[in-house]
């Protein structure tokens, strides 16, 4: 139930989704009596369109998020990498007949430099069918191909396929691996991702060490105006902020429904 609520209920989550329904309302009502209520909103629509559009908030909503973990700079070698899915696109790569890669990618290619750092720890890559209709092959399936075609040996690597959501990534690579007490293990997402990751390795009871990739903001100080969005596109600015409300809003799902015991999860 959880998933299902997650793949609907949750759009209402996405802030450019709210936005349109919003003006869609105002297109509505000026087909009625209401034409002038229509009007306003629809002229707030534009200008929050371009407000938020134009202010740092995903950047900074996201900078909050990434600035929970700091870049993994252990020196103890680890006994695992578990590495999440999301950056495989399943049913395109199926349709192509080749790998393809959206969002995220780092968290592949951060991949065969660990297995070289570190030649004997296990790899496990989690990733089932996120999609509502449960269709298509597993992401797990192509990470396989993927891996190999680093020159990771196919006895390093295991493959979890059912996962749908951070929560089960948690659960069901746990039950996969058995982690035993004392071991290490780097858990390699998105920095953005990292807090409700761990939170959910924390809440099954598997201790990782975080291993953020593919950060989206800087931690150089910067002047103010370097914070709008570059190019002044506020169509790059609701792309950023619809990002960070969806992160920010599963941390809050996670938290109210006991997926994680922490709200935001740090070291």
């Amino acid at each position: 139930m959880f998933f299902i609520l997650s793949k609907t209920v949750g759009v209402l989550t996405v802030p450019s989704n709210l936005l349109g329904i919003l003006a869609l309302l105002g297109v509505i009502l000026l087909c009625t009596r209401w034409t002038r209520a229509g009007r306003r909103i629809l002229v707030a629509c534009l200008a929050l369109f371009l407000v938020a559009g134009l202010l740092p908030l995903g950047r900074g909503l996201t900078a909050a998020l990434e600035g929970r973990f700091p870049g993994w700079a252990g020196t103890a070698v680890p006994d695992g990498i578990v590495v999440l899915g999301g950056p495989i696109k399943p049913n395109q790569s199926m349709a192509r007949g080749t790998i393809e890669l959206g969002p995220g990618a780092e968290r592949l290619t951060a991949t065969p430099a660990l297995a070289r750092r570190f030649p004997n720890a296990r790899i496990v890559y989690s990733g089932g069918v996120a999609s509502l209709t449960g269709s298509g092959l597993p992401e797990g399936q192509f990470a396989l191909q993927l891996l190999e075609s680093f020159g990771i040996p196919r006895e390093r690597i295991t493959i979890e396929d059912r996962a749908r959501n951070t929560a089960e990534n948690a659960s069901y690579t746990k039950a996969l691996v058995n982690p035993k007490p004392g071991e290490r293990w780097l858990l390699v997402t998105s920095a953005a991702h990292m807090p409700r990751a761990v939170g959910a390795f924390r809440k099954v009871d598997f201790p990782v060490e975080a291993y953020p990739v593919d950060w989206q903001t800087s931690a150089a100080p910067r002047p103010w105006w370097r914070w709008l969005v570059p190019g002044l596109s506020p169509l790059r600015g609701w792309v950023a902020l619809d990002d960070a409300a969806k992160e920010w809003a599963g941390l809050l799902a996670y938290r109210l429904s006991g997926r994680t015991s922490e709200l935001l999860p740090g070291p």
